[in-house]
């Protein structure tokens, strides 16, 4: 008998099957490695603003150079390239989102509503409201309605309780009214904060108000009536100051 031992069946050269095979190896190369090519990062398009208006090519040229100025000589602001020049550091937030259905000849017809709000926390606030078929076009459009509704805030100390020369709450009792709703601002002692809810509150801290009391009467959940009652009482604050 020879003294090689045959191999048995199902027994094999490590790598070749059987008992002895080695650890499997999938794809290419060794476990763990990634040698799939990857796809380079797509940056953000930036997109260039041109103005198209008498007035936006006079801010673009540096001829107007406030937002101030605007509003004192009554001029209408048409594009919201104006005022994202003027107002570098404007925030814009989404309020409120939902879906608005209907039925006509063809079946039902879906659409998104969107509200945002935009202001920079130091005096200006604009709310806007925009519908689409793909709910990032409204807000889109939102976005754009709520920069061109930029309206500048009178603030002060109108709290008999503070009376300092700070500008952190409004200067007076004010009230205003969207729909169904009517909410009106109280000016608050200095380190009170802002004593209204969740929705109501942020538009406050956008508008850069940081002490004041809030009353709200009405279908405070309905955001549209909501907001157009908070932007309502912040007007009257330049209007009559």
């Amino acid at each position: 008998m020879s003294q090689t031992a045959q191999a048995k069946p199902g027994q094999g050269k490590p790598g070749q099957g059987g008992k002895g095979r080695g650890p499997p190896v999938y794809g290419r190369g060794p476990p763990g490695a990634d040698t799939s090519p990857k796809r380079p990062r797509r940056e953000p398009e930036v997109e260039v603003w041109v103005p198209k208006t008498i007035l936006g090519k006079k801010v673009d040229s540096g001829e107007i150079t406030s937002i101030e100025e605007i509003l004192e000589s009554g001029a209408r602001i048409q594009e919201a390239g104006i005022i994202k020049k003027l107002l570098p550091d404007l925030k814009s937030e989404v309020v409120d989102v939902g879906i608005i259905q209907r039925m006509t000849t063809n079946g039902q017809s879906t659409r998104f509503k969107a509200i945002v709000a935009a202001g920079n926390e130091n005096g200006y606030l604009g709310i806007g409201q925009g519908k689409s078929k793909q709910m990032r076009i409204a807000i889109e459009k939102a976005t754009n309605q709520a920069f061109l509704n930029i309206n500048p805030i009178k603030m002060g100390c109108g709290s008999w309780e503070c009376k300092c020369d700070q500008k952190h709450s409004v200067p007076f009792k004010v009230k205003g009214k969207g729909g169904s709703v009517t909410i009106e601002i109280i000016p608050a002692p200095r380190g009170l904060g802002l004593v209204a809810g969740g929705k109501i509150k942020r538009l406050l801290e956008l508008a850069g108000l940081k002490d004041a009391w809030t009353t709200a009467k009405g279908s405070t959940p309905t955001m549209g009536s909501t907001s157009k009652a908070v932007l309502d009482c912040l007007r009257q604050t330049f209007s009559q100051g």
